[in-house]
């Protein structure tokens, strides 16, 4: 059997994977049970702001070869951003199997190409894919890698060389739209897709079996008015609206709001403009398109300004479309939907979320939280996925906030899954977009002037940008905490108005069912708890990696105790599941100050002792990297090793549901399989050990929801 086939589980058709899920995203809003997605980066691993967070590797094999990702296990690289060319020629090892990958920049990049491509070609064409020619500072990979076994990525040069990469992974037999086969360079995205994404900009919802309305709506200049309610269960697959060109400033701030089968709350609250991606409505160099992405746009004519949404929204018994005014009365709104019926039961599916915050003096020290959905709309557990974010990051033309790291943490993790390397980054930008304005389909800084100097008015300083996530989705099956570093040490004093888009359904698609605390007697005793020349408990007094630890002399993240052992050979412990799991997810807090931690992972049912592999389970690096960061461009690679003080870590292993399955427990056995490799070239291999703190057993399950 292939990998990715198998009997029913996560959802009905299969997860739609690499180039699918762009051909199906119209299955945007579906339940991904049994994915995971990851975003690693080249961040400063010490909270802070060192290089741009540039050029921290995991370790190096050879000068010319330092590690920024390394995993095992079959997955799907979804996304790649680097600085322009820096760090090319890039490794990108495929199952064991090297593809260099760089572009016409890479050759001679003390004189950059300005018509720059990716080489080799084929497998990396625009739309899906741009180098920073087109994005103005950045080289953006959306072109789908798979891998079987293992994916490695490596840097040839280390001058500025960041990075940020999304990959997936998935429950072993997780039913996929396709199965996960190797990558090489003669993978070529389907014509189908490039001719989808090109057409961003333009009505891209289907029309076949639709249902259409239109309408005409006065805003008030306080108060909501009534665009549209619909009160039959379908998708909306299309939402716009048109204004005179000469109502927009006071249009700009009109809240749209969307109420989904009659809740409590409106799953949709933010400023127009903001949703439908730019942070204001002036158009300074008079273009036909301010926003261009693939899920909104706004359009231009000689009269009339046209916002377009093509974000599916399904709702199950109704939903209400409001404008509430801000400040101004604004007349004539044409509006527009189209719907199609249903395609899927309720629990498979989530609703549509566009989720604002107003923050005009971040806190100091802390992330600004674009979105924490416990409690969110009165449900502590949501599944469901982000999409993207919306921002406002300066009212006042200032760029240099753009050094904010994203960190975005998933179902109770304390280590982020999603660690960035800026904001600019992650908008789809590099160098701040050498200040210029620009919009992809799925990234963007439509508006903003270069500096306060240069704005043509008080309008022209506000700068925004935005991130969609469609291929390069992010699940998550009980909570979501999406946060964003204002400036490189949460140090920026920046007005900031986000929008997180998310899909949600409240009720949790991922279940705690069990916990075991290493080191602590009751707990592993309670578990039968057993290891093979492992250590005493000692207790560990550190960090997770969040932000700075402190600011101007105040703590912000201080130091906390926790107990665990390390063992050379081998762990078992039992836990607790529920029968009616889809997979499981084990969860591990670690002392992340051994290095490279690899292990060989046995399940077997608790009544009969028959071990089964069901995986191996790694974890590259530690709390040192290498920092490598030449002055010259074409510098040699000059690592030095730093140790930051963060040793706490939670890491992810997926098990699958034919070892878990309608299982009340599994006993779990944690065999150590070291890796043989130094940490620097040509230095000594430390002893390598696997530690263990606390196991979380996770349980995805179908959600309970009915409409």
């Amino acid at each position: 059997m292939v990998w990715g086939q198998s009997a029913e589980a996560g959802t009905a058709r299969g997860i739609p994977v690499g180039l699918d899920a762009y051909r199906e995203w119209g299955r945007w809003p579906e339940q991904r049970i049994g994915m995971r997605a990851y975003m690693r980066s080249t961040y400063d691993r010490a909270g802070g702001n060192e290089g741009a967070d540039a050029s921290h590797f995991l370790y190096q094999v050879g000068d010319r070869f330092s590690v920024t990702l390394d995993v095992e296990g079959a997955g799907m690289l979804v996304f790649s951003r680097f600085n322009h060319w820096h760090g090319s020629p890039w490794h990108f090892v495929v199952d064991g199997v090297d593809n260099i990958v760089q572009e016409t920049s890479t050759a001679d990049p003390i004189h950059p190409n300005p018509s720059s491509v990716f080489l080799p070609q084929a497998p990396f064409p625009p739309p899906l894919n741009y180098t920073w020619a087109t994005t103005k500072g950045a080289d953006l990979i959306w072109s789908p890698i798979a891998f079987e076994r293992s994916l490695q990525l490596a840097y040839t040069r280390t001058h500025y060389g960041t990075g940020y990469y999304i990959y997936d992974q998935f429950v072993p037999g997780t039913p996929l739209s396709r199965p996960l086969e190797s990558w090489n360079e003669r993978t070529v995205p389907g014509g189908d897709v490039l001719d989808l994404i090109s057409r961003a900009g333009s009505d891209i919802a289907p029309k076949t079996g639709a249902t259409e309305m239109k309408g005409t709506v006065d805003v008030p200049a306080s108060g909501a008015a009534r665009a549209v309610t619909l009160k039959r269960g379908s998708v909306i697959r299309v939402l716009t609206f048109s204004i005179d060109r000469r109502q927009s400033a006071a249009f700009q701030n009109v809240r749209l709001r969307v109420t989904w089968d009659g809740r409590e709350h409106a799953s949709v609250d933010a400023p127009i403009s903001l949703f439908y991606g730019a942070g204001t409505l002036y158009n300074r160099t008079n273009r036909e398109y301010l926003v261009k992405a693939f899920p909104v746009n706004i359009r231009f004519t000689a009269t009339r300004i046209y916002l377009a949404c093509y974000f599916p929204m399904p709702f199950f018994r109704s939903a209400r479309i409001e404008l509430a005014g801000a400040g101004q009365k604004v007349s004539g709104v044409e509006w527009y939907v189209r719907t199609l019926p249903l395609g899927e039961r309720p629990n498979r599916l989530s609703y549509f979320h566009a989720t604002y915050r107003d923050t005009p003096a971040p806190v100091p020290g802390k992330d600004l939280t674009l979105l924490d959905t416990r409690g969110e709309e009165g449900a502590e557990g949501w599944s469901g996925s982000l999409v993207g974010t919306s921002f406002i990051f300066s009212h006042a033309a200032n760029l240099t906030t753009l050094e904010g790291d994203p960190r975005f943490f998933f179902d109770d993790s304390r280590t982020p899954q999603a660690q960035g390397t800026g904001t600019e980054e992650w908008a789809g930008g590099g160098d701040y977009w050498g200040g210029e304005n620009m919009t992809l389909p799925f990234a963007g800084h439509p508006v903003g002037a270069r500096g306060a100097k240069s704005a043509v008015n008080d309008e022209d300083k506000i700068e925004s940008a935005y991130r969609f996530l469609l291929g390069d989705l992010m699940p998550f099956g009980k909570n979501a905490v999406v946060g964003l570093e204002h400036g490189g040490r949460d140090d920026s004093t920046e007005h900031y108005e986000t929008i997180a888009y998310w899909y949600g359904l409240p009720a949790p698609s991922l279940i705690e069912t069990d916990e075991l605390k290493v080191g602590d007697v009751g707990s592993e005793r309670a578990h039968d708890y057993r290891a093979t020349e492992g250590s005493a408990s000692y207790t560990i007094v550190s960090r997770y990696e969040v932000g700075v630890d402190t600011m101007n002399g105040k703590a912000i993240y201080p130091p906390e105790s926790d107990s665990g052992r390390v063992t050379k050979v081998a762990s078992e412990f039992t836990l607790k599941l529920r029968r009616d799991n889809l997979g499981v997810l084990l969860r591990r807090k670690l002392d992340y100050s051994y290095p490279d931690q690899r292990a060989e992972v046995y399940i077997s049912d608790t009544r009969k002792p028959l071990w089964k592999l069901a995986g191996v389970w790694y974890l590259a690096g530690s709390n040192m990297c290498l920092y490598s960061n030449p002055k010259e461009e074409l510098g040699a690679a000059a690592p030095v090793v730093e140790t930051s003080n963060r040793r706490f870590r939670d890491d992810e292993f997926l098990i699958s549901r034919e070892l878990t399955g309608n299982k009340r427990s599994i006993r779990v056995r944690i065999k150590v399989m070291p890796v043989n490799r130094p940490f620097l070239s040509g230095s000594s291999v430390h002893a390598r050990l696997w530690s263990e703190i606390k196991y979380t057993a996770y349980c995805f399950v179908r959600p309970r929801f009915r409409r």
